[in-house]
């Protein structure tokens, strides 16, 4: 492995990490309703565990409501027990064959605790990012050990790596500073 793969691969798992952090901030709960806030949720289907979304079409009804239509007549009360039985806070209504699911109003300490999670979250990415950054490093210094490349390689390779952190973690920061400001929005 030569110090151009090492970097290449470095970059790809530093833009699963970033993947992997927005999908976590899509489970952060806003003021708006968001189908997504539901893939978490699992639904007991004839012995199986599955997500919402695999039983049922989920789709918004307004900015502040998500509708569940499940796809056979006896989902809907296993689908309301889901959701109520989730950490989420959420308190579906049957409306015959239609789940409503309104957001409720959050309260401002709530948006401050919402605000420290996702800072919290963006450090754990952070991290990782930076992990990668070190795993990429002692790569290439095992490879100027075994005379595989020179000083001056390892030299270029470390400014090219943190190059590509310090975007990564530009990313990060932007993401988090997005997601609070669609927190504290009321």
């Amino acid at each position: 492995m030569d110090i151009a793969e090492i970097r290449k691969t470095m970059e790809a798992k530093m833009d699963q990490t970033i993947a992997a952090f927005k999908n976590n901030l899509t489970k952060i709960r806003t003021g708006r309703a968001n189908p997504a806030l539901l893939d978490s949720v699992l639904v007991d289907y004839y012995g199986a565990t599955l997500p919402i979304s695999q039983v049922a079409n989920v789709s918004l009804l307004d900015a502040l409501t998500i509708s569940i239509q499940p796809w056979e007549k006896g989902m809907g009360a296993k689908i309301e027990k889901a959701i109520r039985e989730s950490d989420l806070g959420l308190n579906p209504a049957s409306m015959g064959d239609l789940i409503r699911v309104p957001m409720p109003a959050m309260t401002e300490e709530r948006r401050r605790e919402l605000t420290k999670v996702v800072r919290g979250e963006g450090e754990s990415a952070k991290i990782a990012v930076r992990n990668l950054r070190r795993d990429a490093n002692d790569t290439v210094k095992k490879l100027v050990r075994d005379k595989l490349a020179s000083e001056d390689d390892h030299k270029r390779s470390e400014v090219e790596i943190q190059k590509v952190t310090d975007r990564h973690i530009a990313a990060v920061d932007q993401l988090v500073a997005s997601k609070e400001q669609d927190i504290m929005s009321v």
